[in-house]
């Protein structure tokens, strides 16, 4: 019987594919080295400062930004979307109410498409309409989920209204202010997409079988949902409210890297200096303490970024500060990561157009690494 060979040095692969090119794409890139993020062209330092969530989303969709006719076309259309289906939000009112939100979500995402007579053309136009259903409603189902496993009724959408402030509208049932919204906005632009990450290579390995945007937003939904990729920011807000205050960040720090505890919120497999993303979430989570006159998960944050960078010399990435951003916006734990697949929507969506557009199955091949000729043995000689 032939042992299994050990692959040479040129055929091995990378752990986790890293470094590996699989798919061509004009929508976004990551220069790591240099700590630059671009969405078809465009700093993302230049669409935070200028732009719009809703003229970013066309831009990922059309690889420029609107004119402000597309854009208001854009807005309508958002709108007259916005509404899920009532058999979705009624199967929400039926799911466990301590289930997670993220499992919640994925499963809403699924049933849509039962209520799409579109669902499965993968057209130029009519992949659009059905990006723009999928845009348009997550938000609303997210912000549902909230207010039914408290008790309350789902708030409908203001039409009028910013995907941003409809948001912050919906989960409170009252409009938050204007720079509170536009904060929001900017933050779901920074989170908009970040070229081949684990979900949105999910999603294009889905839409390249040519199955519907929704069966491949439904997986890129389960990709996000392991801890690996999403749910950092939670931890990270978790971490804070344990160490509780200034003083106790030092020590609890260090006590945890001696024990080589991971601190979440640090690092990056592809930035190798400071994530721009964070640069903003950095001054947002100061502004909103100085907001709500409370500025103690800042200066902790402040204080945990300071003992890291001396201690392991790692910058902060995106989930670090948008922490207690989200936090001091009232936003519960667990919804941090669906607020991440409401950003993300439009980079999923986008990825996914693009597939459908210049369509090839991808299918890799796998490394063997295990025996070859293996004489089969009858059951009664084993």
């Amino acid at each position: 019987m032939e042992k299994a060979k050990e692959p040479t040095a040129a055929a091995k692969s990378p752990a986790g594919l890293e470094g590996i090119v699989a798919a061509t794409s004009a929508i976004g890139d990551v220069d790591g080295i240099n700590g630059v993020l671009i969405y078809q062209g465009y700093n993302v330092h230049d669409l935070a400062e200028h732009s719009t969530f809703e003229e970013t989303v066309y831009l990922l969709w059309h690889g420029r930004l609107p004119t402000k006719s597309e854009l208001d076309e854009l807005h309508r259309s958002l709108a007259e979307n916005s509404t899920p289906p009532r058999e979705v939000l009624e199967m929400i009112r039926h799911m466990p109410k301590d289930a997670e939100p993220m499992d919640l979500m994925r499963t809403a995402v699924s049933a849509l498409s039962l209520y799409d007579r579109e669902c499965c053309d993968t057209s130029r136009e009519g992949a659009l309409r059905t990006a723009t259903r999928l845009t348009a409603q997550l938000p609303v189902i997210v912000a549902s989920i909230e207010r039914i496993r408290k008790g309350q009724e789902p708030v409908e959408p203001k039409k009028e209204q910013s995907i941003a402030t409809n948001f912050l509208y919906m989960l409170r049932g009252e409009m938050p202010d204007e720079r509170e919204a536009r904060i929001f906005d900017v933050a779901l632009i920074l989170h908009a997409d970040h070229e081949l990450n684990a979900s949105t290579f999910t999603a294009r390995v889905v839409a390249a079988t040519l199955a519907d945007m929704y069966g491949a937003v439904t997986a890129a939904i389960a990709a996000l949902a392991g801890p690996l990729h999403g749910g950092a920011n939670t931890e990270v807000m978790r971490m804070l409210l344990e160490v509780g205050s200034v003083e106790n960040v030092e020590p609890f720090i260090k006590d945890a890297l001696v024990q080589k505890k991971k601190i979440m919120g640090f690092g990056h497999r592809v930035y190798k200096t400071e994530d721009p993303r964070a640069t903003w979430l950095r001054r947002f989570s100061e502004e909103m303490g100085k907001a709500k006159n409370d500025t103690k998960f800042f200066e902790m944050s402040r204080k945990v970024e300071d003992v890291i960078m001396r201690e392991k010399i790692l910058y902060p990435n995106v989930d670090f500060y948008s922490a207690s951003t989200y936090y001091m916006m009232g936003i519960p734990l667990d919804l941090f990561t669906p607020i991440f697949a409401v950003s993300r929507i439009s980079g999923w969506t986008g990825h996914i157009l693009e597939q459908y557009g210049n369509n090839r199955l991808i299918r890799p091949r796998a490394e063997y690494t295990g025996r070859r000729d293996v004489a089969y043995v009858p059951i009664d000689q084993r």
